[in-house]
């Protein structure tokens, strides 16, 4: 029988490149919640872009546990970022090492880092020595085989992490099949640092599943799940039932409007807008009934006012779903993206 999700655990809300926006952040914290610490999507160059800036920016992150991002191979590039991102009163950076996108791994960043082990202790030797804050990192178990694991576990137990976040698969399976979640297993036997699971948490029986087969880990984080299902936490933690949408679907109603509202503050014209929220839909249609029909008009939409007509049907005729992703979509297998270079 599978362990229940429980309320000791932390969840973290994953950052997606594009997606997890401090416009998604803000809106998402004030509707749903239950997270205790959010990432921002990756920040990378030689200093803070405006883009950067607004996402670390205190009012824009009020009330929540904020680490911002960093993707780089440059030991020079992250202390230089990091330094910046203390003057903003952070406390902790984390280190990107997870993202697969081969526009990133092609440029050895990202998990194209975890190929050179002996070049990613050397970088991560100057960084700890140096950052004048606590360094965290999201990793992959390596590029395209398991084997890879022990070389890099070996490499982070010499090291103070803050936290491990570990992503149990490797960089050429990007997010298909199944989690090697003995990789994770492994290194709960071999280091001794705080560690985080990621990886395929969509649905109650996914958590429970995860828990089942791994009943030590008290902190997950979760990112393609939430943008399917905001109220994931709040489901696991108790606060909702699946018997019962009633108190669900005027939230995401909310959130959804809000979240929209925001990108229309800060993006000039109707299309910027709607490709932010097309992106979005890609995710978020997962946890309804049947939308294929009203999707369609989503995306097919060049207009808001089009745009707001087909999300309407949508709410009015397809009920919520409790059941995770069941692969079908364009969810399952998401567009990395990467910034501009500075």
């Amino acid at each position: 029988m599978n362990r229940e999700p429980n309320h000791r655990l932390k969840y973290y809300l994953a950052p997606l490149e594009g997606l997890t926006t401090y416009v998604f952040r803000r809106a998402y914290h004030k509707y749903f919640g239950g997270i205790d610490k959010y990432f921002t999507p990756f920040i990378t160059g030689r200093g803070l872009s405006s883009r950067g800036q607004n996402e670390i920016l205190p009012e824009h992150n009020a009330g929540m546990r904020l680490v911002p991002q960093i993707l780089t191979n440059r030991a020079d590039e992250f202390l230089e970022l990091a330094g910046q991102i203390t003057d903003y009163g952070y406390d902790t950076v984390n280190l990107n090492l997870g993202c697969p996108s081969g526009t990133v791994t092609a440029k050895k960043r990202g998990a194209g880092f975890l190929e050179f082990p002996d070049e990613l202790k050397r970088f991560l030797d100057e960084i700890y020595a140096k950052c004048p804050i606590k360094v965290s990192i999201k990793t992959r178990i390596g590029i395209s085989d398991i084997s890879e694991w022990e070389r890099l576990l070996q490499v982070y137990a010499e090291f103070p992490m803050g936290e491990l976040i570990i992503h149990p698969r490797l960089q050429r399976e990007f997010y298909k099949g199944q989690p090697h979640r003995d990789a994770f297993r492994r290194a709960q036997e071999s280091i001794s640092v705080p560690l985080c699971y990621n990886g395929d948490i969509t649905s109650h029986e996914s958590l429970s599943t995860l828990l089942e087969e791994l009943p030590s880990v008290d902190t997950v984080m979760i990112g393609r799940g939430i943008l399917q299902r905001p109220y994931l936490p709040a489901l696991f933690k108790g606060d909702i039932q699946t018997d019962s949408t009633e108190n669900i679907l005027p939230s995401l109603r909310a959130f959804h409007d809000e979240l929209l509202e925001g990108y229309q503050a800060i993006m000039s014209g109707d299309l910027p807008t709607l490709h932010k929220m097309k992106d979005f839909w890609a995710f978020f249609s997962c946890g309804f009934e049947s939308p294929e029909k009203y999707l369609k008009k989503i995306r097919k939409a060049n207009k808001i006012t089009d745009y707001k007509i087909a999300v309407n049907d949508l709410f009015q005729a397809c009920p919520v779903t409790f059941s995770g992703c069941t692969g079908c979509r364009s969810c399952c297998t998401p567009k990395e993206k990467t910034p501009p270079p500075p």
